[in-house]
């Protein structure tokens, strides 16, 4: 179980997305957001490299 301090900081920004306009809290979020989707992209190119690399990738996205 996580301690309070980040249960205190989860509310803390589900206030803020509650009380600011999408536009304001999306500079926050959108950086954290891309940089899973590139390196969620290099995973895939680099296990794509991998022997049966194709094959482990149509497991991974089927579950």
């Amino acid at each position: 179980m996580r301690d309070k301090t980040h249960m205190e900081q989860v509310e803390r920004w589900a206030l803020f997305v509650k009380t600011h306009p999408r536009s304001e809290w999306i500079k926050h979020v959108k950086p954290l957001v891309d940089s899973q989707i590139t390196m969620a992209e290099r995973f895939y190119r680099k296990l794509k490299k991998q022997k049966n690399g194709a094959e482990k990738i149509r497991k991974l996205k089927n579950q």
